[in-house]
């Protein structure tokens, strides 16, 4: 069980990670790759929020078990 903890928390860690970078790209913020088609498109905003949101649940669940 202490590894499926361990894979949650990297993947939520991840998640979050990735839904920062497609915020920062949706809004504009963060414009590399130059090429990317997500910059500046408010939609890669939203999803980008969904997708951090998921995986700030996600971590929350790991810890949450591993203080068990």
């Amino acid at each position: 069980m202490q590894f499926l903890r361990f894979v949650m928390l990297v993947l939520g860690v991840f998640a979050i990670a990735m839904g920062l970078l497609w915020m920062g790209q949706g809004t504009g913020l963060v414009m590399w790759p130059a090429s990317s088609f997500m910059l500046a498109d408010r939609t890669w905003a939203v999803n980008g929020a969904v997708l951090a949101l998921v995986g700030g649940i996600v971590v929350w669940l790991a810890r949450k078990r591993i203080s068990r």
